[in-house]
């Protein structure tokens, strides 16, 4: 397993695997988001794409994980939930994001989303940015990966500074900055602490190996040996790295990132592609960025965008899960999923003639690079890839819902993930055991309900790809990239201030 792809996720492995608690709650409604201020009647754009009442009950209820989680004080999202949990940046970012799908559904007024992206915003930008220990929130501009809820500190001392979480943490700040386009004060105020949080960020500070960018640093262990090189979740890093107007990494960034995509590109089951294993990697970029017709360098030569090329590994995922090479119970055409998760723990079970490895919390994947591969299906992987391939995605959700529903979805939507092949009563770090069912999580992760909540918006309405296109500095960093054509060649309002 590649170091580049899995560095943020396996960081999370000891306090992941202490969520355990049952949930009671399965095929709850979602409640109100506030009981002093109803949410307002729901007001969406016209829908490009309608969805089945089943999809648009996914979205309200992934939505309210979200406003339900976070800590109001100081805007903080856990990383897991409704288990006590840190908070996770990646999480708070993709919540930002998702208060604004809320405005536009009606699940909450604009009131009620400004005053939270506002407490969140004043928070990270006024929180303590050091080199200590333990007395910080981050340094040079950067977060650290988990915080705790309360003070919003440094979590613990295994928690590094991460650029890609904070590039993560960071879509969410230019998303509301391009959002909140009113002229009143507290969104002139969005407007104002988005711009200082992201200026203040020294990108060039972790390009220890120019003109790569670290994946982090901790002051104990200073700078992380390993860069972000493609193809993988860190392509959003080198978009926002190369849009600052203050600390901008150079030109050559781009190129030395693309450097080793023929490592990984050719055909896996059906498909040819740029291949990363779990889904993650072909989503939370496109969460915030439209790929659709603009291309880089790469792209013009092979011939497609990267849109396209995630369409592909949406397909040769359900592929993979049809010929199901590993034997695992319950993989078909409307059942798969591989992607980072949890898992029913690292152990290995004899069934039958055979050693089964069970994996805790792991990159899951299938493609050329690696197969990672436990019996374990993650919703979010076919979840948040339905804007890429509808027609495959939709009926996927509908039959693991109607099929499972009653130990994998809950008033949150779907639960992390689930494994019909384990069966054993063991000790369980998280999830629980359902006799005649299998292994079942029992808590929702803020990096998986990021891509359903907002990638299902994406296919409704457009609505976030077309709020950042507005973004000068999204813009601004796909250019220094060499993108060209489609939307970003066309006039965009930028004029935010």
């Amino acid at each position: 397993m590649k170091a580049s792809a899995t560095k943020r996720l396996t960081l999370a492995l000891a306090a992941l695997m202490a969520c355990a608690a049952p949930l009671a709650f399965a095929g709850e409604t979602p409640k109100a988001a506030t009981k002093a201020h109803p949410a307002q009647a729901a007001m969406p754009s016209k829908d490009l794409h309608p969805v089945p009442p089943m999809i648009a009950d996914l979205e309200k209820r992934t939505f309210q994980w979200f406003w339900d989680s976070a800590n109001p004080e100081n805007g903080l999202i856990p990383d897991h939930y409704p288990t006590d949990s840190f908070a996770s940046i990646a999480s708070v970012g993709f919540g930002l994001t998702a208060y604004g799908v809320g405005v536009e559904r009606g699940y909450v007024t604009r009131e009620q989303a400004v005053d939270r992206t506002l407490a969140t915003l004043k928070f990270f930008n006024e929180s303590a940015q050091n080199d200590s220990e333990d007395d910080a929130t981050g340094f040079h501009g950067f977060y650290y990966h988990f915080l705790d809820m309360k003070t919003g500190k440094r979590f613990a001392r295994w928690v590094e500074v991460s650029s890609v979480d904070t590039t993560l943490l960071l879509g969410g700040v230019l998303f509301a900055q391009s959002y909140y386009d009113h002229d009143t004060p507290k969104e002139k105020a969005i407007r104002d602490l988005a711009d200082q949080i992201y200026r203040r960020v020294d990108w060039t500070w972790l390009q220890h190996n120019a003109p790569l960018i670290s994946m982090g640093w901790t002051p104990g262990g200073k700078a992380i040996p390993h860069d972000w090189a493609g193809y993988n979740e860190g392509m959003m890093v080198y978009i926002m790295a190369l849009g600052s107007p203050t600390h901008p990494v150079g030109d050559d960034a781009w190129a030395a990132w693309t450097k080793t995509y023929d490592r990984t590109w050719g055909e896996f089951h059906g498909q040819t592609f740029l291949n990363f294993a779990p889904m993650f990697g072909h989503q939370y970029s496109h969460t915030w960025i439209d790929f659709r017709g603009i291309k880089d360098a790469w792209n013009r030569e092979k011939g497609l965008d990267y849109f396209e090329n995630s369409r592909r590994a949406t397909y040769s995922q359900q592929a993979y899960a049809i010929a199901n090479p590993g034997g695992w119970k319950g993989y078909g055409k409307n059942v798969w999923g591989l992607t980072a998760s949890n898992g029913p723990g690292g152990l290995i079970i004899k069934q039958g003639d055979k050693e089964r490895t069970f994996q805790g919390y792991t990159a899951r994947g299938a493609g050329l690079d690696y197969i990672s591969d436990d019996g374990t299906i993650v919703p979010t992987a076919a979840g948040g890839s339905i804007a890429f391939a509808p027609e495959i995605v939709i009926p996927a959700l509908e039959e693991m819902k109607k099929k499972y529903g009653q130990h994998i979805f809950t008033k949150y939507g779907f639960v992390d993930a689930f494994n019909l092949s384990f069966d054993t009563k063991t000790d369980l770090r998280t999830g629980q055991l359902v006799p005649g069912f299998g292994w079942a999580d029992t808590v929702h992760l803020g990096i998986d309900q990021g891509p359903i909540v907002l990638m299902i918006e994406n296919y409704r309405s457009e609505f976030v790809w077309n709020v950042m296109k507005k973004n000068p500095y999204i813009r601004k960093g796909l250019q220094r990239a060499g993108f060209t054509g489609g939307w970003l060649d066309a006039e965009t309002a930028s004029n935010l201030w």
